[in-house]
This record gives C-alpha cells, structure tokens and sequence, in this order.
C-alpha cells in the first residue's frame, strides 16, 4: 500500500513552533502517512536531526529581524510586514512545486501562512486566535483570521472549556466554522526520577533577545550555590557539553535528553512561549517565567498563570537569581485533561472522509 504524503510545515520562529509538531509527525507515521517536513533555519535543523530518515525541504525564509529593544518589537515587525508578504508569496509559488514534485496529499501548516493549497486538504495550526498587539490587537487578529478561514480545519492545541492554557489567545467570542480543539501537544511524558539538579535553564526565542537572556541569567548564577542544568537554544551540527563548577551547559539538546532532564529537575527558568507551557503542564513542573520583551503573546501568558497562582514572572532586565524563591509560594503546573488526541479523527481529513 503507497503511503500519502503529507507535508508538514512549521515555522522558523525560535524552536517551539518545529517542536510541538513532533508528537504530530510521529503520529502520522504510525497512522501510515509518510510526513514530509519543510521549514528554513534552526527549526528545520532541528527537525533533521529528530527525523533524519524523513524528506525535509527548505522553505524560503521570512527572514525577519528582531529589535534589540522590546519596546520597538512589535513596529520593527509591522514596519517589514512587506517583506514578510513578498516572503509569503515565494513560499506559495515554492509550495505549488513540492505538491506536483512529491504528490503531496494534504497540508499541515503550523503558522506559516503561504503553506496552503486548495486543490488538498490544508490544516492550520496556532494556539492564537486572537493575535495581541497592543492597540492594534483588532488588525493583527483580523489579517491572521483571514489566512485561517481559508484551510479546510484549524487545530487549536488546547481545550475549549476552562481551565486551559492559551487563555483569550486560543478562545473567541464567535469561533470560526473550521477551528478544531485537539488538546496540548507536547513530545513528552512525565516519569518520576531521582533529581539531579535544582534549576534548569532552557533559552528560546530569536536573537538578539535569547543571547540578551542568556548573558543576564549567567551573570546571576554567579550568586546560586545548587546544580544547575543550562540548555542554550543554540541548534549546531554537534552537539557542546561545558562544566563551569556547578553549571552544567549544553548548545542544544535532543527530544529524549530533554524529556529525561525536565523530569530529573526540581524547577524551570524559561520563556513563556506557548509550546513550553504545554510541556510544562504535561510534566507538571514548577517555572518561573521571563517572557521575550515586546512579545504580547508572552507576557500576556506570564501575566495569566502569575494570576492564577500557577508560575511567577518579571521583566527580563528586572530577573534577580532571588526572585527564584518566589516559586514555593506558587501550585506549579498540572495536567489538563490529557485525553489522547484522535490521530485517526483528525487525520481522516485526509482520506477524504
């Protein structure tokens, strides 16, 4: 039996976006698709390495540029939306070729919005609905819904009801027809092991903002006594172990490392991005967050579950290592109901049922 090929596409915005789509490719394998993978820069590095038997394709780049300063973030942004959309069109024209190229059956698309094609079924992932921006949150949620109600479904990685994680990101007053709660997705499953390390650090995000983090927590470990694992971000074609007294540092890690250290780790220093708060609750672990400066998405997240007495959080230039303390005073993350996600259901898009 030929096998379809599904292309799956996730976008190159720090890890998170590549990383929450693993549970789906290995999902797809075992439900006989052959996935197709296609992305640009770390994310599709990253991809290679988890699923090196599998095609990737390149993508053309957005090639966004990030603002030194948060406070400009979201203007730089706005200011190269018509590059983003020049972007947008190449990978359009690129996407018609891989679908004649390879016979591509059906299309997941996690946030890039040139993947799309109406002659397959196309999927579209995104835990943010409604798109915050500040004062311009009506016109960043209305241009993105716009590229959402042409696909054939949208799988929102959460809940419906309440509690949830994604909060007014994932939840509209008046949903779309097409959109689809298939529950968090996170490539990892929480063990009970012995605890190796009292904190562990894991950077994300797009430069400048992630080195900015990473030089600022160094600095501040300077004054922590306890083990500490440190996990940069930083995808290379191998992989770097450093002992600095009682830091251990690591340029990246895999999948499997990565789920045995968060279980082997009493608390998470981390971005408040969306894919870590699903694995965090999937691990039921205890974080203080930093959300990336000028990232609505993030501080808005922050700002949620330090209300919800779930995680503390501050500004990056405001992080002192003392504030770590502040995490006894909060309950941690705990599982939603963790149902397992009806691959065949959602899959049966593409057989055309």
């Amino acid at each position: 039996m030929i096998k379809k090929k599904i292309l799956i596409a996730p976008l190159n915005w720090g890890l998170g976006h590549a990383t929450r789509c693993i549970p789906i490719i290995k999902a797809l394998e075992e439900n006989n698709f052959e996935p197709i993978l296609a992305s640009d820069g770390i994310a599709l590095t990253l991809l290679k390495k988890e699923f090196p038997h599998l095609t990737t394709i390149e993508l053309p780049p957005y090639n966004i540029l990030y603002a030194e300063n948060g406070k400009n973030f979201k203007w730089k942004l706005l200011a190269q939306m018509p590059k983003m959309f020049r972007a947008i069109s190449k990978e359009k024209k690129a996407i018609k070729k891989i679908i004649a190229d390879y016979e591509i059956k059906g299309i997941i698309s996690d946030n890039r919005l040139g993947v799309f094609s109406k002659k397959i079924p196309s999927v579209f992932i995104t835990h943010q609905l409604n798109v915050l921006s500040g004062k311009t949150s009506w016109l960043t949620t209305k241009v993105h819904l716009n590229f959402i109600k042409k696909y054939n479904s949208c799988w929102v990685p959460d809940v419906e009801n309440f509690p949830n994680l994604s909060g007014k990101l994932g939840h509209m007053n008046n949903p779309l027809k097409n959109i689809q709660y298939i529950g968090p997705l996170s490539r990892f499953k929480k063990e009970i092991l012995p605890i190796r390390y009292d904190l562990m650090v894991i950077l994300s995000g797009p430069e400048p903002q992630r080195t900015f983090l990473e030089e600022k927590i160094i600095s501040e470990l300077k004054n922590y006594s306890q083990e500490v694992l440190f996990i940069q971000g930083k995808v290379a074609s191998s992989q770097v172990i450093t002992k600095k007294g009682n830091i251990t540092y690591y340029n990246f890690m895999t999948s499997n490392q990565l789920e045995t250290s968060f279980n082997e780790s009493n608390v998470i220093l981390c971005r408040s991005g969306y894919t870590t708060v699903m694995d965090l609750a999937k691990l039921n672990k205890k974080a203080f967050f930093i959300p990336t400066p000028g990232q609505y998405e993030q501080v808005y997240l922050a700002k949620k579950f330090k209300s919800e007495a779930i995680a503390p959080s501050c500004k990056q230039e405001q992080f002192k290592i003392s504030k770590l303390e502040k995490i006894d005073f909060y309950n941690g993350f705990h599982s939603l109901n963790w149902e397992t996600i009806n691959w065949p259901s959602l899959f049966s898009l593409f057989h055309g049922k």
